[in-house]
């Protein structure tokens, strides 16, 4: 009785398998709705945008973009009081990934990601080849920007890796300030760091040479501090020198996004789809007459790969474009100087900052580099 059982089971089991494969090959898939944040499903079964979700899906996305870790976010998002797609009032940073990560906002679904090893216990694992996998495109509707996406994945893979400075010390992504992993040093080209200086019972807050916190490598540097405070000034100095001379500053952004136009090649992914395309085809058909298909799996995700890449180098192109004529935009709206700090501003428009015994010098990510006195 029990082998009969098994047996039936593994039947069914098989049934349904084949079932889930042939509609992924049809491009149908089946999403469990009911805790994914952004999306309900409509009479016929179809994902359809959620209104108020897909407003909490942009905004994780933007502050990401804006610099804030996802932990910063998910307590961002547990202080307005918002729930998650399951309903719970605690926001994890795996929760906040994965909704970096999940294609499905861009109106793509990648089906079988995971797969079933063992029938009877419905252990399910990761699929990392074993069984095919199918890409579909323009599903349904999407929440987020396929180039918004594209820089999300771009900034995660940056912040992921641990940079390694001049001298060989470690650093890792930080988003406790708006100067973190901004601030070098001019001399050792060591990154800066926040320190706390006690002083008469008091705290201040100074960034220092990393060189001089710590004896790692050797390395003795005798570069100055900054007091926070200091370097808030000092960026602002360099962003009003903008503002005053105007047009010289203009002149200069146009002949950057020229130079950015030129060095521009489209990618071509037209190629990329048909060779897909075939693969594709290639692929299911040999897993359903129970061929081996690993050539073309790795093949597929090669070219995958490939398209990804292409796609990310047009999106970087042009987020570099709209840096440039962001600050074009900037410098013509803003008509009087500015009397206070903005830490967003700061991460919107500065992409380095090096300290100088004698000046500190401004980096904006427009390409434009201002030196400032202090």
């Amino acid at each position: 009785m029990a082998s009969l059982a098994q047996q039936e089971s593994q039947s069914l089991s098989q049934n349904v398998k084949l079932g889930l494969q042939y509609r992924y090959q049809q491009g149908i898939i089946q999403v469990n709705h009911n805790k994914f944040l952004g999306y309900t499903k409509d009479d016929d079964g179809k994902l359809i945008v959620e209104p108020t979700q897909a407003e909490v899906v942009k905004r994780i996305y933007r502050e990401y973009l804006q610099g804030f870790s996802m932990d910063k976010i998910a307590r961002s998002l547990e202080k307005d009081n918002i729930l998650t797609g399951a309903g719970k009032k605690k926001w994890w940073t795996t929760t906040i990934r994965n909704i970096l990560t999940n294609e499905k906002y861009i109106g793509d679904a990648l089906l079988q990601k995971t797969y079933t090893t063992d029938f009877l216990t419905k252990t399910r694992v990761k699929n990392d080849g074993m069984v095919p996998q199918y890409y579909v495109e323009d599903n349904h509707e999407a929440i987020i920007p396929r180039e918004t996406y594209l820089l999300v994945q771009a900034e995660m893979s940056k912040r992921h890796g641990t940079k390694t400075s001049p001298n060989g010390r470690k650093r890792s992504f930080s988003s406790t300030s708006c100067f973190t992993n901004l601030i070098f040093c001019g001399k050792c080209q060591e990154g800066y760091a926040r320190v706390h200086w006690y002083w008469n019972k008091q705290s201040r807050l100074v960034w220092r040479c990393a060189s001089r916190l710590s004896s790692e490598n050797n390395i003795s540097c005798d570069a100055r501090s900054i007091k926070e405070d200091d370097l808030q000034q000092l960026v602002l100095k360099a962003i009003n020198t903008m503002l005053l001379d105007k047009s010289n500053y203009l002149e200069i952004l146009q002949q950057n996004i020229a130079s950015v136009i030129r060095q521009s090649s489209a990618a071509d992914t037209a190629s990329i789809d048909e060779k897909l395309a075939a693969l594709q085809k290639e692929l299911i058909q040999k897993a359903n007459n129970r061929e081996a298909y690993d050539n073309v799996a790795d093949e597929i995700f090669h070219l995958r790969e490939l398209k990804e890449k292409a796609k990310t180098d047009g999106v970087l192109r042009d987020n570099s474009l709209k840096r440039i004529t962001e600050l074009c935009a900037f410098l013509k709206k803003q008509t009087k100087e500015l009397t206070k700090f903005d830490e967003l501003l700061v991460r919107r428009m500065i992409e380095k900052i090096t300290v100088y015994d004698d000046c500190v010098s401004v980096e904006f990510k427009s390409g434009i580099t201002i030196d400032t006195a202090g």
